[in-house]
């Protein structure tokens, strides 16, 4: 097989293929992953915020956090003004304003989203995510429910973690 017929199959392969990734990355997994560790999600189990409708949600969020914080949705890259924010403060969900990350533990990853290397103890919710062909592991506010983002290990020390967080799922209150 000579070069030229190569690239082009592998083209075709991937113009081919290309739908199916874009379908699978726009498709809620919702609660069909398994829960990894879910101790600080049942501390808030019988919080108010876990019986507030989809109706009530839709009234109380934009149409992007919504589709982010219920459906599990992903925002574009470089497009939350808190991916900037460098003020010293604390990120609070957009959902149920619960504090889930200190300024000091945020930094740049160059990802497009505000990145974080650790979180307040008590406050996130993980599970099994395996959208996209892979396994990620994804992560939710303990207290509402609200999906923010998924922890990748390429983050910087002390923990070596990156949680990539949806801007759109939080909120900054400056100190």
């Amino acid at each position: 097989m000579t070069d030229t017929k190569r690239f082009s199959m592998s083209r075709r392969g991937l113009l081919l293929a290309a739908p199916a990734a874009f379908l699978a990355a726009c498709t809620r997994n919702g609660a069909s992953g398994q829960i990894i560790s879910d101790t600080a999600s049942a501390a808030f189990a019988d919080s108010e915020w876990r019986d507030l409708t989809e109706a009530q949600w839709k009234e109380r969020l934009s149409p992007l956090a919504y589709r982010v914080l219920r459906e599990e949705a992903t925002e574009r890259a470089f497009t939350s003004p808190l991916n900037d924010e460098k003020r010293e403060g604390v990120f609070h969900c957009a959902g149920c304003d619960l504090a889930i990350f200190d300024s000091n533990t945020k930094y740049d990853s160059g990802t497009g989203w505000p990145s974080f290397w650790d979180y307040r103890p008590g406050t996130l919710g993980f599970k099994e995510d395996n959208k996209l062909w892979m396994t990620r592991t994804e992560y939710h506010c303990a207290r509402c429910g609200g999906h923010h983002g998924h922890v990748f290990e390429d983050g910087p020390r002390p923990t070596g973690l990156r949680y990539c967080n949806n801007g759109v799922a939080l909120t900054f209150k400056p100190a």
